[in-house]
C-alpha cells in the first residue's frame, strides 16, 4: 500500500483533518490486538470517506466488510439526521470492539451492524442506498456488485476499497493470485458497465468509485 515516497505521505497527514481521539484510540487498538491491522482505513482514507459521504448527504449507506469500524464511523458522520448505515461483517470475535467504538463515537443509534454472511443478508435488505462502500472478500467483490446495483438510487456511489491490491494488480495475469484476478475482474466490470461512471482514486490501496446513471 506504501505507494508514496515517506516525505510525501508525511505532508499529505499533516494537511488532512486530524483523525478525532475516538478514532485515534480505535487505531491504536486495532494494531495492538487485531490479526491484520493494515485492514483498517486510517487517518486519510478514513477522512476521505467522511468528505465523500458529507459531500453526498445519504439518506442510507450499506457497508459490506465492517472490520473493527473504522470506516463505517468515517461514513457515518456524512449521514442525513434520520439516515442509517448497515455494516456487515462476518467475524463475530470482533463484536465487543466494534461495538464499544460505535459507542464512543456516539454512533450507536445511526450504525445497524449485522454479522453473518453478506451473499445472504444483502439480498433481503428492503432499503434503497445513496452509498455504498466494499471492502470485504476480494473474491466477492463482483458478487456484492451485482447484489447491491438495484438497491442503489440512481446517483448514488458504489465504492471499492484495495483496488490496487499493493500494486499487484499490474502484475502479468498468469501470475496474480486469486484475490489479485478478482479485483481486477472487479475494475474491468465496473469500466465497462454502461449504467455507470466511474474514477480510480490511488488513495491508500486505492478506491474505485463508482456512479450509478441509470
Amino acid at each position: 500500500m506504501d505507494f508514496l515516497p515517506e516525505e510525501i505521505e508525511q505532508f499529505v497527514e499533516a494537511h488532512t483533518r486530524p483523525e478525532s481521539g475516538v478514532l485515534k484510540q480505535l487505531n491504536r487498538e486495532t494494531y495492538a490486538k487485531v490479526l491484520m491491522p493494515r485492514m483498517l482505513s486510517g487517518h486519510v482514507q478514513g477522512q476521505v470517506l467522511r468528505m465523500l459521504s458529507l459531500m453526498i448527504k445519504p439518506k442510507n449507506i450499506l457497508e459490506v466488510g465492517t472490520f473493527t469500524g473504522y470506516s463505517g464511523i468515517c461514513l457515518s458522520e456524512g449521514l442525513q439526521e434520520d439516515g442509517k448505515l448497515i455494516t456487515i461483517d462476518v467475524n463475530a470475535e470482533l463484536e465487543e470492539m466494534v461495538r464499544k467504538y460505535f459507542e464512543l463515537a456516539g454512533a450507536e443509534n445511526k450504525i445497524d451492524y449485522r454479522i453473518g454472511n453478506a451473499m445472504q443478508i444483502i439480498p433481503a435488505l428492503n432499503e434503497k442506498f445513496d452509498l455504498v462502500f466494499i471492502d470485504a472478500d476480494k473474491e466477492n467483490y463482483s458478487n456484492y456488485y451485482d447484489l447491491v446495483f438495484d438497491k442503489v438510487n440512481t446517483g448514488g456511489y458504489i465504492i471499492a476499497d484495495n483496488v490496487l491490491w499493493s500494486g499487484k494488480v499490474t502484475e502479468p495475469k498468469e501470475k496474480m493470485d486469486k484475490d489479485t484476478r478478482a479485483i481486477v475482474s472487479y475494475s474491468e466490470k465496473i469500466h465497462a458497465d454502461s449504467r455507470v461512471e466511474n474514477v480510480l482514486f490511488p488513495v491508500r490501496d486505492g478506491l474505485l468509485v463508482a456512479r450509478k446513471i441509470v
